[in-house]
């Protein structure tokens, strides 16, 4: 097969007119020649997209899916944390997202997730536990190529055993290590990084980012579904080009089918960076830090790359080729990237672990008295962080005269993997839910099923119906419910991936009719339970306060 354009040679920093021959899935060679007149401008050949730190789970879509979605948009590869279905299933889960990804022609990197569950078993209820023996057995895994987010950063600079036990396992195979370390000094990164960390995708200032780099660490640069740093560590891109990569953690499939690493891509070149510079963050860096060659269209490589229009932040996508094969065409319709799909009429047969009993509304009843002080969750739409807020209770707080009375609402989280559990309630600002309830099992990291809502007749139905479906997310008024099933692992659906995207959206715009305000309040909710990122959280045990790592009561 010949491919002719304008070749972009990311290593030699030059574009030039030249032809391509591809043969076994191979770049056999490359000639530099001149192309013939042509009706229709000839197009640029370059090197395809990483995303350099996905939880393909977060998509809600199998690999294969996210795959099919991702390289419409010139991804051909990811480095990727199974570490959302590993809190529910341990290493099986890991070994079912290695199997699904196989099915994708596309390039998949899977690690061992470093923290199931995130900060231990006092805290939260997970699924599953991987301790620093199967951190080790992993690590001796072809199929596993670094150890993945250390979010456990205060173990590492306290030197805990099981922690240091894990970078020790990782160190000890030559695989890198990445990190999650939000809000640390640059002394504190220093530490971070003599423990063999090597990456971060938490930065959220430039200042931290510098300081990252400072300490040896190369920054990832996150524009997410739920964070997005772009913004603020965009400068970094031509600082030090040789220290940055991108990513979007958490891509959710809405966001997913409207576009991925090209969207940042492109955002930087229309913030007037460095062509070159671009190129290398986000197609390069992630290959040479994780010791694979995708394709970087050299002769000998294998034949990955993209086919766009022009190389300007307008650039569009005219088709993905991965090891030869042509994956996605902008003008034809192929399932070169497929997958077997099943109804989801049979919840039962797929991998899972859901043993949640249904509740009624006398679990959720919460007892506030006039004088009581009150915790309150503060939520900020498409943010990871949540505030701390605590009142002197002279009346209900969901009606008190200190906020507009639908600004605060329940929150309620339920262990699903205990049948004999009891849910945990607690009060959160931010959602603006007058008239209805909304329910989810994606909640990070241990995903417990967490509800929010303004009835507590409608929260029940919403939370139980998620028990019925073993997983899913749901948005429930008096007189209306919508939801999507996740029967795998309570995590992913077995739809088409533009299918999960539009299920997304009609979850959203339903949400919109409870009163709420938040343009992304599944991603948002989703976080609530996250207890290794500040400020306040809530989890299947506790209120949690992330900033002094102790329960509030």
């Amino acid at each position: 097969m010949t491919y002719k354009g304008h070749i972009v040679d990311v290593v030699r920093r030059e574009i030039y007119d030249g032809e391509l021959i591809v043969t076994d899935g191979r770049i056999s060679s490359i000639r530099q020649c001149s192309l013939p007149d042509s009706m229709e401008p000839w197009p640029y050949l370059m090197p395809g997209f990483i995303d350099s730190h996905v939880h393909i789970e977060s998509s809600m879509m199998l690999p294969a899916e996210f795959a099919r979605v991702a390289s419409e948009h010139g991804t051909i590869g990811a480095i990727a944390d199974p570490h959302e279905i590993a809190n529910v299933m341990g290493v099986e889960g890991v070994d079912v997202m290695i199997h699904l990804g196989r099915q994708a022609q596309f390039n998949f990197l899977f690690g061992a997730p470093s923290c199931v569950p995130s900060i231990g078993s006092n805290v939260e209820t997970s699924g599953a536990t991987i301790g620093s023996q199967e951190i080790a057995a992993l690590m001796q895994r072809d199929d596993i190529a670094f150890l993945a987010e250390m979010m456990n950063f205060m173990g590492v600079l306290h030197g805990d055993s099981e922690v240091m036990a894990k970078l020790a396992a990782a160190r000890a195979a030559g695989k890198p290590i990445d990190g999650h370390a939000p809000g640390l000094s640059l002394e504190g990164r220093r530490l971070y990084a003599q423990a063999g960390v090597s990456t971060d995708h938490e930065c959220t200032t430039l200042e931290e980012g510098r300081d990252c780099i400072r300490a040896g660490m190369k920054v990832i640069i996150r524009e997410g579904s739920a964070a997005k740093d772009y913004n603020q560590l965009h400068p970094l891109i031509d600082e030090y080009p040789d220290q940055v990569m991108l990513c979007t953690d958490d891509c959710h499939a809405d966001d997913l089918v409207r576009g991925h690493i090209n969207v940042i891509a492109a955002r930087a070149l229309l913030d007037g960076h460095d062509f070159w510079n671009v190129l290398q963050v986000a197609c390069c860096n992630p290959q040479r830090h994780y010791g694979v060659n995708w394709g970087l269209l050299q002769e000998g490589d294998p034949a990955t790359f993209i086919v766009v229009n022009n190389i300007g932040p307008y650039l569009a996508i005219q088709s993905t080729i991965i090891r030869g094969v042509e994956v996605y065409s902008y003008d034809q319709s192929f399932g070169s990237i497929s997958i077997r799909r099943q109804t989801i009429a049979d919840l039962n047969s797929y991998p899972n672990h859901f043993c949640a009993t249904l509740i009624t509304p006398e679990d959720i009843r919460l007892d506030i008295r006039r004088g009581d002080t009150k915790h309150i969750i503060r939520a900020t739409d498409k943010s990871l962080y949540t505030g701390h807020e605590v009142v002197e209770v002279t009346g209900d707080p969901m009606k008190d005269s200190h906020y507009p009375w639908h600004e605060v609402q329940k929150v309620v989280v339920y262990n699903r993997y205990t049948p004999s559990a009891r849910p945990v309630i607690g009060l959160v600002r931010g959602f603006g839910i007058r008239h209805g309830a909304i329910a989810s099992s994606v909640a990070h990291d241990s995903h417990n099923i967490v509800a929010i809502g303004s009835d507590d007749e409608l929260i029940v139905h919403a939370i139980n119906r998620i028990i019925t479906m073993r997983g899913g997310q749901v948005v429930i008024t008096s007189d209306e419910m919508i939801e999507m099933a996740l029967p795998i692992a309570g995590l992913m659906s077995p739809l088409d991936g533009h299918e999960v995207a539009y299920r997304c959206r009609l979850l959203c715009d339903m949400a919109v009719l409870t009163g709420c305000t938040l343009k992304a309040p599944f991603i948002t909710m989703a976080f609530l339970c996250l207890p290794v990122i500040p400020e306040l959280k809530i989890t299947d045990r506790c209120l949690w306060d992330s900033q002094n790592m102790v329960p509030v009561t």
